[in-house]
């Protein structure tokens, strides 16, 4: 992996802003030729720096109106017992996030629910029954104040 130009930062910024912005209008925001600009996007690709596209949902208009943090502590740290709990909430579809954590609990996960009933089943029904789960702590968003998936780029950029 190269180091990144401001060129590069600008073809980032400008698809953080809108991932469906096509080559060619790409190319002329940033003041290239189209067929450099995409083989510096093809580049961005290959380095993992650009790791994929996807269209970003409104949970709460899609019917999810419940955000919720769980923290979580584990009986005992073997790998065994690590490996089996990645497994189990990494296939459960309403994880949106999971963090191995250092400090009081072991791993915080983000888990999106239609209502409280529906969150109290999984952290009742499937979490607590993992048996290697200790303790389950749970902080319900009440109103989110700023979400943003955009990398500040610029504080990379003041490093050039």
């Amino acid at each position: 992996m190269g180091k990144l130009d401001q060129i590069d930062f600008k073809i980032l910024r400008l698809m953080q802003e809108n991932g469906r912005l096509s080559n060619h209008d790409l190319a002329k925001q940033v003041g290239l030729s189209p067929s450099p600009c995409w083989r510096r996007v093809k580049r961005l690709e290959e380095d993992g720096i650009i790791d994929h596209y996807t269209a970003i949902l409104d949970g709460e208009k899609a019917g999810f109106d419940l955000i919720a943090y769980a923290h979580v502590m584990l009986e005992k740290h073997q790998m065994e017992m690590l490996d089996q709990f990645d497994a189990a909430i990494c296939e459960r579809p309403e994880v949106l996030e999971y963090y191995s954590m250092s400090g009081e609990y072991d791993f915080l996960m983000k888990v999106i629910s239609r209502n409280i009933k529906e969150y109290e089943d999984f952290q009742t029904g499937f979490l607590m029954h993992l048996p290697m789960v200790r303790s389950v702590s749970t902080s319900f968003v009440l109103k989110q104040k700023k979400y943003t998936t955009r990398l500040p780029l610029g504080l990379l950029e003041e490093s050039l």
